[in-house]
C-alpha cells in the first residue's frame, strides 16, 4: 500500500541534501513523520496546506517502512500512518510536484 507525505520545496531540498529527514516542523513537534493514505490526502492538503504553492508529494510503500510505521487515530478517529524514524531517500517510491489549480492541489493519479 502506498502512503503519502507532503513537503514544502525547502523541506524536500533538505531531504535530498541530507539523505534523510525527521520531517516538517509539525513532524518534529509531534515526534514522528506524518503520512496520509490516498483517501486522507485531499483533506490533509485542504486543512494544512490550503493554497500553498511549491509543494511536493512523496510516495512510500507502507510495508517497506516495517515496524517503524504505526497506524494511529487522528482526525475523526481515522487511523493515520506515522513513521517513528527519519524518512530516507531510499524509502521514496516517487515524487511529484503538487500544482494548485482553482485553489485545489492537483494530485493526479496516485498509482
Amino acid at each position: 500500500m502506498q502512503i503519502y507525505k507532503v513537503f514544502r520545496a525547502d523541506e524536500w531540498a533538505q531531504l535530498q541534501q541530507d539523505g534523510q529527514s525527521r520531517g516538517a516542523p509539525v513532524d518534529l513537534a509531534d515526534g514522528y513523520v506524518h503520512f496520509s493514505t490516498a483517501e486522507q490526502l485531499g483533506e490533509t492538503l485542504s486543512r494544512h496546506f490550503a493554497g500553498a504553492e511549491g509543494l511536493v508529494l512523496l510516495a512510500c510503500d507502507a510495508d517497506r517502512l516495517s515496524d517503524d510505521l504505526k497506524w494511529e487515530p487522528s482526525r475523526g478517529g481515522a487511523l493515520f500512518p506515522h513513521l517513528y524514524r527519519p524518512l530516507s531517500m531510499a524509502d521514496i517510491l516517487w515524487v511529484r510536484d503538487l500544482p494548485v489549480r482553482d485553489g485545489v492541489h492537483q494530485t493526479g493519479d496516485l498509482a
